[in-house]
């Protein structure tokens, strides 16, 4: 049984358009939140080599710089998440930013490390990204979500998804334009210059009207574990982004490793795996909100693309595909599955209520992709018993099963009147 009861306070209605100022910010910060948090992935060869470490150094110290940004993810999501239903949702937007554009910068300099091991510093300096990173998206969605009527919710988020994601593509390219150390001085550049377009963007009303109320707990991360409804309703969340984060953070990360173990002769490039994956994924994204739309429910559309991002994994590990092309155009189906990312941060916005959303928003996406330390443990740990397909496969099978139960289960909230609190 849900403890949310309605707002005692009316809010003003939400009334802002699908270009209106807080929708473009939001996509604009999340296309630099996104540029930077994939950064480490698609350099993560070239500038590990420029360290002086060899091919099997390349996967597990990689992995464990990884590891580090997920955790400073998982970190930073509590964080931002209690300030933006405490201090309010802007305050995240700007604190987060500054955070992570400092770290990319200093990561510009790693090469340069004396007074330290330089993967220590890079590690360190991944994990403070993390932090900044963890903040973006939840504050966004959540402004959106709370600043658009309820008939352009679902399309909205998608839009800021959608353009925010390409964040990848230019990553990719601006790293083959230029080297992995200018790409990294750029994402601190695009940072700040984000922080001028910010200025004009004005607080939810929902949150300030919460704001109003006396004795209304706002910000309370514990609560989520207090209350078996809330919960459950919480774990199912992060359920159902578990598939997203398996085939970005293993099957296009590692496709190094997986195109040796399909007998491919020509060296796949992890960086351009990802690229195509965040093209399909942007892809997905944008269509998710008119999927969602269309059917008149977010589980229906979440489901469907599940389903397709399952087909696209199995048809990866075991179709016996055998080139390069066939690997990267796999990656964009996969991609085009996983795109219900933006559906899935939203519908975790909106089990909960104002005084605990920007919290559960910015907490969930960011505790998948702390799972992620979890995958990458579980396919080092299975690799050398199972070999690298089987244990990609075994680390699949738990997140889609996951993923499937998830979203089958949780409560439905397309249409969903937002203005109300959990008790």
């Amino acid at each position: 049984m849900s403890v949310s009861t309605p707002s005692s306070i009316k809010s003003p209605a939400a009334s802002a358009g699908l270009f209106s100022l807080p929708v473009i910010v939001a996509a604009l910060g999340y296309f630099v939140d996104i540029y930077d948090l994939l950064l480490f992935g698609i350099v993560r060869v070239p500038s590990l080599e420029d360290l002086g470490l060899n091919a099997e150094q390349i996967s597990t110290v990689g992995t464990n710089i990884i590891n580090w940004q997920m955790g400073g993810l998982l970190l930073g999501g509590i964080l931002w998440g209690v300030l933006g239903d405490k201090r309010g949702r802007l305050s995240v937007l700007f604190g987060s930013i500054i955070t992570y554009s400092i770290a990319n910068v200093a990561c510009g300099f790693v090469a340069d490390v004396t007074f330290m091991d330089p993967t220590t510093y890079y590690a360190g300096m991944r994990f403070i990204a993390g932090i900044g990173l963890a903040g973006e998206l939840g504050a966004g969605i959540t402004l959106v979500s709370e600043s658009l009527p309820t008939n352009k919710r679902a399309i909205g988020t998608s839009l800021v998804a959608g353009v925010g994601l390409f964040g990848a593509v230019v990553a990719y390219f601006t790293v083959k334009l230029f080297d992995w150390q200018m790409a990294f001085f750029v994402g601190g550049g695009l940072g700040f210059g984000l922080l001028l377009l910010r200025v004009g963007v004005v607080e939810s009303g929902m949150f300030t009207n919460v704001t109003k109320q006396e004795g209304v707990s706002r910000g309370d991360f514990l609560s989520f574990f207090t209350n078996r409804d809330r919960f459950v309703r919480y774990v199912k969340c992060i359920g159902i982004g578990l598939p997203t984060w398996f085939v970005i953070g293993i099957l296009a990360t590692f496709s190094n490793e997986f195109g040796k173990a399909f007998g491919i002769a020509e060296k796949i490039q992890p960086g351009l795996a990802i690229m195509w994956c965040y093209v399909g994924l942007a892809t997905g994204d944008l269509a998710s909100g008119f999927i969602s739309h269309a059917m008149e429910s977010r589980k229906k559309g979440v489901a469907l693309l599940m389903a397709i991002a399952l087909v696209g994994s199995l048809v990866y590990l075991y179709a016996g595909i055998s080139s390069p092309t066939m690997v990267y155009g796999l990656c964009l189906l996969m991609g085009f599955g996983i795109g219900y990312w933006a559906m899935f941060v939203t519908i975790g916005a909106e089990q909960f209520g104002t005084n605990l959303r920007a919290t559960a928003a910015t907490t969930i996406p960011n505790m998948v992709r702390g799972t992620v330390i979890l995958m990458t443990s579980l396919y080092g740990y299975l690799k050398p018993g199972l070999d690298v397909v089987n244990a990609g496969a075994v680390v699949g099978l738990i997140c889609f099963v996951l993923g499937f139960y998830s979203i089958l289960t949780i409560p439905e909230t397309h249409g969903k009147d937002l203005n109300y609190l959990e008790e």
